[in-house]
């Protein structure tokens, strides 16, 4: 790929980013005209970078959209619903260009159709706001299935008629949009008593239900039905794959049952990436690890098959801002550095050049002076020695600093996320962020989406109340979530905070004792502050059932399980009736890390140091046999103990000595013991990622070099006991 390209690609991301934003904020406020115009203008930025780099059908299809939104600027259209979504699909689709763009290095192939589809669409919304096909509506929320134009009657008023009244009666009304049968006449030849409306309204009701309730009034309404949009269609070949997959969990077997449905999920998800499907794969994802987990196929079968049928709703929706999953991982591949921070690895650089020639003085001065003894040797390498330290030190946070992403990386693609849930759910909701110019390692920024996308899916389904609970509390109609992200010494703090609730402690406390979280004993003692933080637990979930937002009891686990990860910590906070706080504690950066390194079966590797809490040793008797585990007795407290070359090499090590060295470590909230030949030392280290036919190794977080030239491998040691 050219650096012309590869520059447009990057430039036109962000211009996308914008413009998504202020759409968002339009939907909100359709009549705020800087939104419109700062739409306008990323619209316009974009379709001049396409056209410097003849790229015809995106600029085609953006100048379509620019004629309309500066119709919208010029007063002759008013900026509607389908409009809006009108844009947005405009610009999802630029982004799709853009991901393949960014594959290929190439322009891609049949955009000339594409664009003359979204042409056709953003050219068929007039200010009559007619019914359009229902290819029109393909980027409307999934929850609206029907759509009905009505044209009241002229003399409406004389008949003693409300059309606005009927039309709020209608069954699932979510939004409508009002227009003029045609132009308004000059004020003075306008007959205030005579009705001219003309009302398209959406509903989440069928088409059956609407049909009804304009029963009688056939010959003045059109009812359409709203069909969602495939998002991305599967291949042929994709669709074998898959099927493939189904074949193999038909013929599972109880010795080979781990193999096949581990392979099969595996498969399956990269497949549905492989063709744009981010969310259909993170569900494959989580149906391999609870069909794994509950020893049978079914789940994920079921989710395979689901995916293959087509008459089936979508079992996500969110998709759209799910899938910008893959836009954030490409923006973050690119990374506009300041200049200032590059002027200090260029004056590093020097000054590690001043070292290294002092370096080779010393050197020179000792093997021209054979017989100098080597105490003098010692104390003229002390002072480049100390210079090295000093300088390696900063050209670590040098480098470190290059790397880092402000968060709106990651938060501005959560307000059209907020808008489709809360859509879906009937509970109008704001987001309001604070703080998205901090700062964090690319690697924190990368890893938070998934997060976030969790809490704020969570805070919205059983968080904030329903309109009619609200209205009882005295809340304002329109809930609020918000996220503040500020910096603290070496750390990030992410929180995100509802008005909603508030956690319902005695209904967490009762579904963990149905589900056997903790013994009733313990469920007793524990305050409602460690109440709450039992929704972390997996597989925990209060939902009555099972939906396309929540029920399956990943959501608060996958929070705490990706974290920790990277060496954070989460807490959940809530009041009765105020809301709930989550809060996120992650470091700077991932890159630079303490460990302490152990030796296990001959071989040394590397523990974080923040996992661990204390290293013990004691009695080999004192280990006591749990059926085929082992455990010892802390503190009152029994602790699973694991011997780590056992699990690294998979065979069982003998040991000689009477006492067994245990790294008492933290793992996902609960406390373990690894056992080990020997403890070394701590020290702080620049983690390499694994890469090549090693990427993605698990139990590896990654690998550096030690003082004496030996590759250390630094584990995760959630993935290790996993």
């Amino acid at each position: 790929m050219s650096e012309f390209i590869e520059q447009f690609i990057l430039e036109s991301r962000e211009l996308v980013e914008h413009a998504n934003a202020a759409l968002v904020a339009l939907e909100r406020s359709p009549q705020d005209a800087e939104r419109v115009d700062e739409t306008f203008r990323a619209i316009h930025t974009l379709k001049g970078g396409a056209a410097i780099v003849d790229f015809f059908a995106m600029e085609r299809a953006l100048h379509a959209a620019e004629d309309a939104l500066s119709a919208v600027r010029s007063g002759k259209r008013s900026m509607t619903i389908g409009l809006v979504a009108d844009c947005f699909a405009c610009l999802d689709q630029v982004s799709r260009w853009l991901d393949t763009m960014a594959q290929s290095g190439e322009l891609p192939a049949g955009a000339d159709s594409q664009a003359d589809t979204l042409i056709a669409r953003v050219a068929g919304v007039g200010v009559q706001s007619n019914v359009r096909p229902d290819r029109s509506h393909e980027n409307l929320p999934s929850h609206l299935r029907t759509v009905v134009r009505f044209t009241a009657p002229s003399d409406s008023f004389f008949r003693g008629e409300d059309p606005l009244a009927l039309i709020a009666a209608l069954p699932g009304l979510q939004s409508l949009e009002l227009a003029p049968v045609d132009r308004w006449p000059a004020l003075e030849e306008l007959d205030p008593f005579e009705c001219r409306l003309v009302v398209t309204a959406f509903s989440s009701a069928s088409a059956d239900d609407v049909g009804a309730h304009f029963q009688g009034r056939e010959g003045e309404c059109e009812i359409r039905t709203l069909h969602s949009d495939g998002a991305s269609i599967l291949t042929e070949h994709a669709r074998k794959l898959l099927e493939a997959q189904i074949a193999l969990l038909d013929e599972t077997q109880a010795a080979t049952f781990v193999g096949r449905v581990a392979s099969a999920g595996r498969v399956a998800a990269n497949v549905l990436r492989c063709c744009r499907q981010v969310a259909a794969a993170d569900l494959i994802a989580l149906e391999t690890e609870r069909s794994l987990r509950e020893n049978s196929a079914a789940a994920l079968r079921t989710a395979i098959t689901r995916i293959l049928t087509p008459t089936l709703e979508a079992a996500e929706p969110v998709t759209a801002a799910v899938s910008q999953t893959s836009q954030l991982e490409s923006a973050v591949r690119n990374l506009r550095v300041d200049a200032q921070r590059v002027d200090e690895l260029v004056r590093l650089t020097a000054e590690l050049t001043v070292v290294k020639n002092a370096l080779g003085h010393v050197l020179k001065f000792a093997e021209d002076n054979d017989n100098a003894p080597v105490k003098v040797v010692a104390n003229a390498l002390k002072r480049p020695q100390g210079d090295l330290d000093h300088l390696i030190g900063e050209l670590q946070r040098a480098v470190l600093s290059i790397r880092v992403l402000p968060l709106r990386f990651v938060l501005q693609r959560l307000p059209r996320l907020v808008r489709e849930i809360s859509a879906t759910l009937d509970k109008p909701a704001q987001l309001l962020i604070e703080g998205d110019d901090t700062e964090a390692d690319k690697a924190i920024v990368e890893m938070l989406f998934e997060p976030l996308l969790h809490i704020v899916r969570n805070a919205l389904d059983h968080g904030i109340e329903v309109p009619k609970i609200r209205s009882e509390r005295n809340k304002p109609a329109v809930a609020t979530v918000r996220i503040r992200s500020s910096r603290h010494g070496s750390h990030v703090l992410v929180e995100v905070e509802d008005d909603g609730g508030g956690v319902d402690v005695a209904r967490v406390k009762e579904v963990a004792r149905q589900r056997a979280v903790a013994s009733p004993e313990t469920l007793d003692a524990m305050s409602d502050e460690e109440i709450i933080q039992l929704v972390f637990a997996a597989g925990f979930s209060t939902a009555a059932e099972v939906t396309g937002l929540s029920g399956r009891g990943v959501g608060m686990d996958a929070v705490r399980t990706a974290v920790e990860r990277v060496g954070g910590r989460v807490v959940m906070e809530s009041r009765p009736g105020v809301g709930t706080v989550v809060k996120l504690m992650l470091p700077f950066s991932v890159m630079l890390t303490r460990v302490m390194t152990v030796e296990a079966g001959g071989q040394m590797f590397g523990i974080p140091l923040d996992a661990v809490v204390e290293t013990i040793s004691v009695p080999q008797e004192n280990i006591a046999g749990i059926g085929a585990a082992r455990a010892i007795v802390r503190r009152d407290r029994t602790l699973p103990v694991f011997e780590l070359a056992g699990l690294l090499q998979g065979r069982e090590q003998r040991f000689e000595t009477d006492e067994a060295i245990i790294v008492v470590a933290t793992v996902a909230g609960q406390l373990g013991g690894l056992r080990v030949d020997r403890v070394g030392e701590r020290m702080e280290v620049m983690l390499k990622p694994l890469d090549g036919l090693l990427t993605n190794l698990p139990g590896i977080a990654g690998t550096t070099i030690l003082g004496d030239g030996r590759v250390l491998l630094v584990l995760d040691l959630a993935e290790v006991l996993q």
